[in-house]
């Protein structure tokens, strides 16, 4: 296990037909060697696991990758009402080009793209 840096962008949508590289999350999380978070590895680390969204034309926001058993895996800000579920996360592999659903603060979920992992 090793904690890694990984970069969603947001994936073509209505708003966004070509995506954009404006909007989206930088996190850091134990990765599996095939990928995976890992949940048992985030325990002792979870600290060290931040998240940064950015948008475009909006300030920076920044909080934790936190994982709990009701909920999976979420992004977590100061109020725990904004915090923004990441669809099925444990089930898919932080690889460059695979695809990431995150509901966010506004209630819709929108599709981001693994752009790097480091």
């Amino acid at each position: 296990m090793s904690l890694r840096t990984i970069r969603l962008e947001l994936a073509r949508c209505a708003d966004h037909p070509q995506g954009s590289r404006e909007c989206g999350y930088e996190f850091v999380a134990p990765l599996t060697r095939e990928g995976e978070l890992d949940a048992a590895a985030w325990r002792p680390v979870s600290g060290q696991c931040t998240v940064r969204r950015f948008w475009e034309h909006e300030k920076d926001e920044t909080g934790r990758l936190v994982h709990t058993r009701a909920h999976g895996w979420t992004f977590r800000y100061r109020d725990p009402d904004d915090d923004e579920p990441i669809f099925q996360l444990d089930r898919h592999r932080m690889v460059v080009g695979e695809y990431v659903s995150v509901t966010e603060h506004d209630g819709v979920q929108r599709t981001f793209r693994v752009a790097s992992v480091r």
